[in-house]
């Protein structure tokens, strides 16, 4: 646990999860990671502040889905230009970097404000 000085003489306890994705399921393990980031499983909780937790997820490469969501589950990007609609399946997103299936996922699950940078930038992924 470290300690952060916020103001004056104020300090803030932050806290940080340590989290194994071995053998986990991608959707359940993104939706408890989001609710630690938001910091909802404290009793200090407030909706319009970053939260004083991080979280370190390990093994990413262990992460599983259901079903038959490899295949058919699409990740989409637009490049700006007309009909450059890029689509890429589970499978070969997770071939390229299994950390970033992990990041899309949790980044979805957090509210849609100005936050949720903030909260992103509190959670690391390792291989």
């Amino acid at each position: 646990m470290a300690t952060k000085a916020i103001g004056k003489g104020k300090k803030v306890e932050i806290k940080e999860y340590v989290i194994d994705a071995q053998g986990k399921i991608l959707g359940r393990l993104a939706s408890e990671v989001a609710v630690i980031l938001q910091g909802k499983n404290t009793p200090d909780y407030e909706r319009n502040k970053v939260g004083n937790t991080k979280v370190v997820i390990k093994n990413a490469k262990g992460i599983q889905v259901t079903g038959n969501k490899e295949n058919k589950k699409v990740y989409y990007h637009h490049t700006g230009y007309m009909g450059h609609l890029r689509e890429e399946t589970y499978r070969q997103v997770f071939k390229k970097d299994p950390t970033e299936v992990i990041r899309k996922a949790v980044f979805n699950m957090l509210p849609k404000n100005l936050l949720r940078q903030r909260r992103m930038n509190r959670l690391t992924i390792e291989e």
